[in-house]
């Protein structure tokens, strides 16, 4: 059984899924994708040149990781908006430098002077750029996070702790309330199992629908 195929009209160029480690974003995006028939940009991880060397030794790497990302997704951004496609974008321009970014720097795992030469970088980049059409969060407590991160086994993630998903948890969050720079959807990943649920999959279709009918 497979859910039908939708037509979105094609004045809404950006959807994008946040989340913290672990919460479902690239599961999501690809169903997502999938049943609307949207254009994917994934995170850069598996051709990622820091991210394992980060995970080993986070305060000689986290600069260069987060300068890593940050132009890998400001680089998706600029193809969004000059491309005709509806895109979905897994994790956003906005998670590196509100949480991240300052979550290393608060951890004494970023200098300040990194810290802030690379917020500096950061407001001048998404200055020349617009937010998503539609911001999905996926909120997931610390156990969903670390069953997810155990399931797909990825080596470098094995030195994760759990105090550092939980700082993340908690930025996100924060950063969520706060959030003012376009429509937003919150999907409690604890709740819908849309990786092995077709029922959860269709009540998620179902809300980011809703959302998207209220673009136009």
């Amino acid at each position: 059984m497979s859910l039908p195929q939708e037509f979105t009209p094609p004045k809404i160029k950006h959807i994008a899924i946040a989340g913290n480690i672990g919460a479902g974003k690239t599961t999501l995006t690809e169903k997502l994708s999938k049943h609307f028939g949207w254009e994917v940009h994934y995170e850069s991880t598996e051709d990622n040149p820091y991210l394992s060397d980060f995970y080993n030794d986070m305060q000689r790497w986290s600069f260069n990781l987060q300068i890593y990302f940050l132009n890998s997704r400001y680089q998706q951004v600029l193809r969004i908006l000059n491309g005709d496609k509806t895109v979905v974008q897994d994790r956003t321009i906005f998670e590196d430098a509100y949480i991240f970014a300052p979550n290393l720097h608060d951890m004494g795992l970023m200098s300040t002077r990194d810290f802030q030469n690379y917020f500096q970088l950061f407001k001048t980049m998404s200055s020349q750029v617009r937010p998503p059409d539609l911001l999905i969060y996926l909120r997931a407590s610390i156990p969903t996070l670390v069953d997810h991160i155990q399931e797909r086994g990825r080596d470098y993630e094995g030195n994760m702790s759990l105090d550092y998903l939980r700082r993340l948890n908690e930025r996100y969050e924060n950063w969520i309330s706060g959030y003012k720079e376009g429509r937003l959807l919150i999907i409690n990943a604890d709740q819908y199992d849309f990786m092995h649920s077709l029922e959860d999959l269709g009540e998620v279709v179902n809300l980011v629908r809703g959302q998207l009918h209220g673009l136009f």
